[in-house]
């Protein structure tokens, strides 16, 4: 029987080793250093050699398992478990020397993540779960925060970058939340938004056009700090990130209401 509790030790080890590399790569890193991808969509041999580092370490702890990593390096298909890799979240603001960007990595099993590691570069902190084993942040046991409305919160989001198409539907949801709740945050980081949730500093988060490595690791710190994600319709499995949402378990049902209201087509 796998002991998720210990791979996510071996996780995080693994993770703050590309981190200590993406720290010093950060240190004078030149812009021009960039490849586009797509429309906004940056990439640089920082996020290149930090999925390399991982998938080394990852592929020794788990053999059989598959990758599902943003930049590729690894094909490797497996029908039961999945390593699920952002080798560095937040790559628009690292190579414009804002913080924060994080190294995100989530194993799954039949699809479902049931461990989730997000470091956090430049803070040093590290959000762990496992399946069954609570949220942690260095050490130390989180929890969402005990708000009970939208009016009592704080919430994060992410700017759409490349899908406009529902711009106008967004620019009216975040209005809303403007005026409804104590102030909308954008950090630019998915994987630390939902950490963020998980541990209080923000009640809740929603975002479109996301990938599986935005959120894998983050969806099941949220729920096992006791929060609850779902997509704009409220299903709670299969989740991919394009269509997300993530608060404490009394803001929720509150929350997904009014952001289905205005993003759902």
């Amino acid at each position: 029987m796998i002991d998720y509790k210990d791979i996510c030790s071996k996780i995080e080890s693994a993770a703050r080793e590309a981190g200590k590399f993406i720290k010093r790569e950060s240190i004078g890193f030149d812009i021009s250093r960039t490849e586009n991808k797509g429309l906004h969509d940056f990439v640089s041999y920082v996020d290149k050699e930090s999925e390399r580092m991982l998938v080394e370490k990852l592929a020794i702890i788990l053999p059989e398992a598959g990758f599902l990593a943003e930049e590729g390096t690894s094909s490797k298909i497996s029908s039961e478990y999945c390593w699920v890799i952002d080798p560095l979240d937040g790559t628009t603001n690292f190579v414009h020397g804002l913080h924060p960007y994080a190294i995100s990595v989530a194993l799954t099993k039949d699809n479902v993540p049931v461990v989730g590691v997000v470091h956090e570069v430049e803070g040093d902190e590290t959000f762990t779960a496992w399946k069954g084993g609570g949220a942690w942040l260095n050490e130390s046991r989180i929890n969402v925060s005990s708000a009970k409305k939208v009016s009592a919160s704080l919430v994060a989001t992410g700017f759409p970058y490349n899908d406009f198409n529902r711009l106008e539907k967004y620019m009216s949801c975040l209005s809303y939340f403007c005026r409804a709740s104590h102030g909308i945050r954008r950090l630019g980081s998915a994987s630390v938004d939902l950490s963020y949730v998980a541990c209080g500093r923000f009640e809740a988060f929603y975002e479109y056009d996301l990938k599986p490595w935005d959120v894998a690791a983050g969806i099941i710190i949220v729920r096992e700090a006791g929060g609850r994600v779902s997509d704009f319709s409220g299903k709670e499995e299969n989740l991919t990130g394009q269509e997300i949402v993530a608060a404490n378990r009394f803001v929720f049902p509150e929350f997904l209401e009014i952001v289905s209201k205005f993003m759902r087509d």
